[in-house]
């Protein structure tokens, strides 16, 4: 046995390929079977002349997605997918599907999601679940190169940290808890102990939003690094994402010509990205009458940031939002106390906000205060305020979404393609 990802190592070979009929065409005294693995296609070609009446009567009755086994030999064919075909000897039917639910017509975005363990299967899903593995992969690896240590944080959390009317809450024995919105608390106590450190793992927003860049549970990756300050983090920002889109642009190739993707706005990406204040931003806005405008004070929508990434050919930095639109933990701007020392990243080509970060606040007395004005229980976070009783340091970190980013990479209309199983407002299942 053999991955079709490998065929081209055993041209002129006979080899053994173990997968499912894709699809199949037939013309007078040939079939032509389309095979695939999980690693790629590849062309079968079924002679009626050099196979047995048996076998060539058998391909003629194989159903979409049956497992097959297909033994045969390598021929280099540059019209054929994959620029390889397999000239088949002989095959095994290893089970017949049943009459597949999803066929070459259209179906509804409701119909594929609630087929979406057969869905996978297709070439543009399978596309997106190979770019996707191959993101992860880089994640790691680009944090491994720099010294973090990666930090997994709990599910379970006894509190809030990103605002409490975005909380799932779920029994925990005689107490109550949430499903955890970030790691980044957990990441703070982990960049004290180890200096720098990375949570990666899904996270959980009771959102009651049915947008193309919302769900409900998502995967999210978060830095974390002692002594470091607002720029030191978007520069990490900037190398990270410009690491990422590299290695995709190497490595998947396939995939990317598989979702028709038009590569030259990724391959611009390289650092710098340009920086702008929040009030620079509100400036462009207010040049416009194509989106509305807000004022002051307020976070930007969807239409604010498409506007702004329009001005751009590569990611941009918005920092210093008002202080009153952000979270609890983010350090006010000592030279504007109405300003918080934080960042977002907007994609380029429209695909909004993808990484969110700031310096986080390391005094204790400010933090106290804080979690009183945001209303949040000071009891059940008694472990974060420790943090800042016992060697405090100036500390900063972001969070990254990784569908948001896939998003971006593959150019989707809709962030739900983007993990294996997306969980919506009025979605979680299969």
């Amino acid at each position: 046995m053999i991955w079709i990802e490998e065929i081209a190592k055993y041209e002129g070979k006979e080899v053994e390929i173990h997968g499912w009929l894709y699809n199949r065409r037939s013309s007078g005294k040939i079939h032509f079977l389309t095979i695939r693995d999980g690693t790629g296609i590849i062309q079968g070609i079924v002679l009626k002349d050099e196979i047995s009446p048996d076998t060539f009567e058998l391909v003629d009755r194989i159903s979409q997605e049956s497992s097959i086994i297909a033994r045969g030999k390598v021929k280099k064919d540059d019209r054929a997918p994959g620029g390889y075909e397999l000239e088949i000897k002989g095959i095994l039917l290893v089970h017949s599907a049943e009459p597949y639910p999803i066929s070459k017509k259209s179906h509804g975005t409701d119909f594929l999601l609630s087929n979406r363990h057969l869905w996978i299967r297709s070439r543009r899903q399978y596309a997106i679940l190979r770019i996707r593995g191959e993101v992860t992969f880089a994640i790691q690896e680009f944090f491994n190169s720099k010294g973090f240590t990666r930090l997994d944080a709990p599910i379970f959390t006894p509190s809030a940290c990103e605002g409490t009317t975005t909380l799932f809450e779920v029994p925990y024995f005689d107490n109550k808890a949430y499903l955890s919105q970030s790691g980044q608390l957990y990441a703070e106590a982990g960049c004290m102990a180890l200096g720098k450190v990375y949570t990666f793992g899904p996270t959980f927003r009771a959102e009651k939003s049915k947008t193309r860049r919302h769900l409900t549970e998502f995967w999210q990756i978060e830095p974390e690094i002692a002594y470091a300050n607002l720029d030191d983090i978007m520069k990490l920002a900037e190398n990270f994402t410009t690491y990422i889109i590299q290695k995709v642009l190497n490595k998947r190739k396939e995939e990317l010509d598989i979702l028709e993707r038009d590569t030259k706005p990724l391959e611009l990406i390289k650092p710098p990205f340009p920086r702008i204040t929040y009030q620079e931003a509100i400036n462009l806005l207010d040049k416009q009458n194509k989106v509305p405008k807000i004022s002051w004070g307020n976070d930007f929508g969807a239409p604010q940031e498409t506007y702004i990434s329009q001005q751009f050919k590569l990611p941009v930095f918005i920092h210093r939002y008002p202080a009153e639109c952000k979270a609890f933990y983010m350090k006010r701007d000592p030279k504007d106390p109405r300003l918080a020392l934080c960042v977002d990243m907007i994609a380029s080509e429209e695909y909004g906000e993808i990484i969110g970060g700031s310096r986080r606040e390391d005094e204790l007395a400010v933090l106290e205060q804080r979690l009183k004005e945001f209303n949040i229980p000071k009891e059940s976070n008694e472990w974060y305020l420790d943090l800042r009783r016992y060697g405090s340091v100036p500390h900063s970190g972001f969070g990254l979404g990784l569908e948001r980013l896939l998003a971006w990479i593959c150019k989707s209309s809709h962030i739900r393609e983007m993990i294996p199983f997306p969980r919506t407002i009025d979605r979680i299942s299969p």
